[in-house]
């Protein structure tokens, strides 16, 4: 598909500056940008990344810094270059809404209307799934679970029973909900396991990435709040309660009894200790441990983690370590002398 700047200007309704002829065959981003490509450039400091790119144009935001390559100019980059994305390449058609004769589905589970069930799905007794909802072959969703209207969940999810899904979740593929806590007694030398009574509720517009595991309750709910989403290989505790509009990045850890506020932040490899509770608005950096309460709004950093500014005195002290055990080293250096030469004194003496 070749078509002009000008053509793709009126898709995205953005105003052209340079060549409004200049032929556009594919989109790329910046980094893999050829001739012929339209790319983005989505702030400013990519005005210099731009300069070197192999792209024909780019789309770029109000106020970018003015270049030599045509541009579009829109509000929303990313929006425009998502719809330029598609345009040239279309998404694959979804299948027809249908349940295959290849799915295992027990009789007394309930299916809404306009359910897609592929081949290999596992449904169990008194499964219910909402209207619109598709399971991706090799989903096992076991006895009791409930399903809300228009949730994907993609091949190899297993819910334990009564998970409990609202409408419009995203659940990938190799999601685990509702799996046992880690939680054992010790009793004459053993280790025995815990109640394993509860469940995972997972509220309405929450996204699961490929590989999390949650595990249910000890007697009631895990819960994830609404709108949370949550990246790929984390994994979250018996008995958590996550708030609303968490963002959960790759591989954190969250201990059992944790509960976070409203529209927290973890970021990647956060390993967060149990019974402790992480509150709104409050941002935790990368491979931070925490051990300790956090309050609203703070961001929190570093092993064991403190508020920002504090981490940054220790970490800027650290630095300085290096040179503070150099200037030891010679301080006592300076005194064995010292003590060489009184005690040569006092000999003299």
């Amino acid at each position: 598909m070749r078509q002009t700047l000008q053509e793709i200007a009126q898709l995205v309704a953005g105003r052209v500056v340079g060549d409004l002829q200049t032929p556009i065959i594919g989109a790329a981003i910046l980094r893999d940008a050829q001739p012929g490509d339209l790319t983005l450039a989505d702030h400013a400091n990519k005005a210099a990344e731009l300069a070197r790119s192999q792209a024909s144009a780019a789309i770029v935001p109000t106020g970018f810094p003015p270049t030599d390559i045509p541009c579009i100019v829109v509000d929303d980059v990313h929006a425009a270059f998502a719809k330029v994305v598609l345009h040239f390449r279309l998404r694959r058609p979804a299948r027809p809404a249908a349940i295959s004769p290849h799915a295992m589905i027990a009789p007394t589970a309930e299916i809404g209307p306009g359910v897609s069930i592929h081949p290999g799905a596992f449904l169990e007794d008194d499964v219910e799934i909402g209207a619109g909802a598709v399971i991706h072959s090799g989903a096992r969703i076991l006895a009791g679970c409930r399903i809300g209207e228009n949730v994907t969940i993609f091949p190899g999810a297993v819910l334990y029973e009564d998970t409990q899904v609202g409408p419009r979740c995203i659940i990938h593929a190799n999601v685990s909900l509702g799996a046992y806590g880690f939680g054992y007694k010790t009793t004459a030398g053993r280790h025995v396991l815990g109640a394993q009574l509860g469940y995972v509720v997972i509220e309405a517009d929450v996204e699961i990435g490929a590989g999390t595991t949650i595990d249910r309750g000890s007697y009631g709910p895990t819960v994830i709040g609404e709108g949370t989403k949550i990246d790929n290989q984390v994994m979250i505790g018996h008995n958590c309660r996550i708030g609303r509009h968490n963002l959960l990045c790759s591989q954190v850890g969250i201990a059992g009894s944790t509960t976070t506020g409203d529209y927290v932040i973890i970021a990647g490899q956060v390993g967060v200790r149990d019974h402790v509770h992480i509150g709104e608005r409050a941002s935790l950096g990368a491979k931070a441990g925490i051990k300790d309460d956090v309050p609203p709004g703070a961001f929190y950093f570093g092993v064991p983690a403190t508020p920002d500014r504090q981490q940054m005195k220790l970490q800027a002290a650290f630095a300085k370590l290096p040179e503070v055990r150099r200037q030891v080293k010679e301080l006592q250096r300076q005194i064995e002398e010292l003590k060489a030469a009184r005690e040569n004194d006092a000999k003299a003496a």
